[in-house]
């Protein structure tokens, strides 16, 4: 029996919050977390009402400010949410907007707003809660009013505080030091949200600036081909089938599906799919209502142009290959299946996606013969290239390779069996790799060294790749499968260290091991098991000083500044050449080591630029490298 906790236990123990105290005692339930995501998911909150007014027709233009002080400001030219008192709570009905949680203009079937991506009504409750000061401007009626809350707390009565011409609303916010880790916003986080919300929303224009540095900074997106752009762009310098990304929209009623697609030389699959401006990461109906309609298309083609015969079939993972298509729909009461929106689950959007794309899809195949010739002989191809993956897959399984029972000869296991408590690196050669061996802590780390590097896996088949011999070792060793067996319940380690040389052979091994998890392991990295390790390039000595790792050019620069270049340096060309103790100090022990965890904020600019970097175009890295050439300090040759 668990030990009596001693103290009383009646109706005053029992504490009861009101809606802005709970979201300030249990911010993780509103906005997810509050580190750096949590921080930026504010902005979008507050952004999403700005775009749900676009979405009901009235705003064409939002900006968003980053301001010299920290603070954000997202401004509208919308309706401007209703300054009269509103008749239930006795309050302006902005201040109900701000501080009365599950209320809002999105309920019920008479809102102010058909479709709209908010379903709780505690987005800008949630900022204003969980900001140490918010601002609120209206614009309506001829009048600027005005109302300042201080973490949740309005200071006084909803104000006329000018004239004006304009409509809209503008909210200032400053993240609540006591809340948030961090309360510096990222431009590039905020600018990559931001433009593929420009994206979804044909031709409205979104613009954000940062004031913080000296210059100020700014971008602006509009984009009137909305997706079908955004596909132009993620297939941009491939070589594509048809000469532009084809495009598909229908309605029916307030409902609006819309869905952009090309197809490429690679053997990638790329959907990304929205609802409501939602990025459904893990599908839905609309995504099955869009595969399903692939198929019977390219089948029905295949059989009327007489490619296949009347009994084959092409399946669904046939017909993908190469494809990248973005489908967004907008729907009232859209239905997700988490809190985090992660998959749409209205079932009528699977027929009506379904339908749409059979129609248009299927009346283009018929006007184009010549292209849905060339489409069907690929998915042919790509058919008996899976085919050929099927076979060494089942190989591959028989011998054990996907599953975890016989785990490769050169893996240094742990002898903890807690995958929560272990860690695995990967090194580089088996120089490092016996360094590591030796310098590691047992219980909980493992050590797998690769010879050489690996295969590029963005320029293969599936069957392909698992004839390598140093992916099929990786496999083997996290236990969880690829692809369609991946499992991630069967993880035998909760990090995965990508351990390699601080030069540039080093950083290329490192992209070939990520470009391998992206593809076939991907849930690895958005759940945040992918590590890369920081090992130092200097030792530095002085006389009569303990000697001191540094980890950049920076760093030595400093050093040797502080020290006046009275330093002696012993310059790590490879991990190889560190002691077993030096290894453990700098790169190994979890109280001294630094590890960089590799995240995936956006998964279409990730995709794009493993396409570029490990692709088939050299005319793309190329472009990529003269783009970003000055922003390389130090070359190691």
């Amino acid at each position: 029996m668990p030990e009596k906790v001693e103290g009383a236990y009646g109706a005053e123990q029992i504490q009861v919050l009101d809606g802005l105290e709970h979201i300030r005692k249990r911010p993780g339930m509103y906005i997810s977390s509050t580190d750096e995501r949590g921080l930026h998911h504010l902005v979008s909150e507050v952004v999403d009402n700005s775009i749900d007014e676009a979405l009901a027709g009235y705003c064409t233009h939002i900006e968003v400010t980053i301001n010299v002080d920290g603070s954000c400001t997202v401004e509208d030219n919308g309706r401007g949410i209703p300054t009269e008192i509103h008749p239930k709570e006795g309050v302006s009905t902005v201040e109900v907007v701000f501080t009365k949680v599950n209320a809002g203009g999105k309920f019920g079937g008479d809102s102010g707003y058909k479709v709209s991506s908010g379903l709780h009504g505690v987005g800008v409750k949630a900022v204003n809660a969980l900001s140490e000061w918010l601002e609120a401007e209206v614009y309506q009626h001829g009048n600027v009013y005005r109302q300042v809350y201080n973490r949740g707390v309005p200071q006084r009565a909803l104000a006329v505080v000018g004239k004006t011409e304009k409509t809209g609303t503008k909210v200032t916010f400053l993240p609540d030091a006591e809340i948030f880790e961090t309360t510096v916003f990222k431009y590039e986080h905020l600018r990559v949200r931001l433009k593929e919300l420009a994206f979804l929303n044909r031709g409205l224009t979104i613009t954000l600036t940062d004031l913080r540095g000296e210059k100020p900074r700014s971008d602006t997106f509009c984009y009137e081909g909305g997706i079908r752009e955004l596909v132009e762009e993620l297939n941009s310098g491939a070589e594509t089938l048809f000469s532009e990304p084809l495009y598909f929209e229908e309605r029916d009623g307030t409902t609006v599906c819309e869905i952009a697609l090309q197809y490429n030389e690679s053997y990638n699959e790329v959907i990304y799919s929205y609802a409501n401006n939602v990025n459904t990461i893990d599908g839905g109906t609309h995504v099955e209502g869009l595969k399903l309609a692939l198929t019977k298309v390219i089948n029905d083609a295949g059989h009327k142009l007489n490619i296949l015969k009347e009994n084959d079939r092409l399946t669904g993972e046939d017909v993908r290959e190469g494809i990248t298509a973005v489908v967004s729909v907008k729907l009232e009461n859209a239905q997700f299946e988490s809190q985090t929106k992660d998959k749409l689950n209205n079932s009528f959007v699977r027929t009506f996606v379904s339908k749409c794309v059979t129609d248009r899809f299927g009346t283009y195949i018929e006007e184009h013969p010549q292209e849905a010739r060339e489409l069907v002989l690929r998915c042919i191809t790509a058919q008996k290239a899976r085919d050929a993956a099927r076979s060494a897959r089942e190989l591959t399984r028989r011998k054990g390779v996907l599953e975890t029972s016989a785990l490769p000869g050169k893996l240094a296991d742990c002898s903890d069996r807690r995958p929560e408590l272990c860690e695995i690196y990967i090194v580089e050669g088996d120089s490092a790799g016996g360094t590591a061996k030796s310098g590691r802590d047992r219980r909980f780390q493992a050590i797998l060294p690769l010879r050489g590097k690996i295969l590029n896996v963005e320029k293969v088949r599936l069957n392909r790749v698992l004839e390598n011999a140093e992916i099929k070792a990786m496999i083997t060793a996290f236990g969880c499968g690829i692809l369609d067996d991946f499992d991630e319940s069967k993880l035998r380690y909760d990090r995965i260290i990508s351990m390699t040389d601080a030069d540039v052979d080093g950083a290329h091994i490192r992209i070939l091991l990520l470009t391998f998890l992206f593809r076939y392991m991907r849930p690895l990295i958005e759940h945040g098991h992918v590590y890369s390790a920081m090992p130092p390039l200097y030792k530095a000595s002085v006389k009569g000083k303990e000697d001191v790792y540094l980890y950049s050019e920076e760093e030595k620069a400093a050093y040797d500044a502080a020290n006046n270049n009275k330093v002696t340096y012993q310059r790590y060309k490879g991990l190889g050449e560190m002691s077993t103790e030096q290894l453990w100090d700098t790169t190994m022990n979890p109280a001294t080591r630094t590890l960089v965890k590799v995240s995936m904020k956006d998964a279409v600019e990730a995709d794009k630029m493993f396409t570029i970097l490990m692709g088939e175009s050299p005319a793309l890295r190329r472009k990529f490298i003269e783009d970003n050439a000055t922003l390389v300090k130090d070359l190691d040759i």
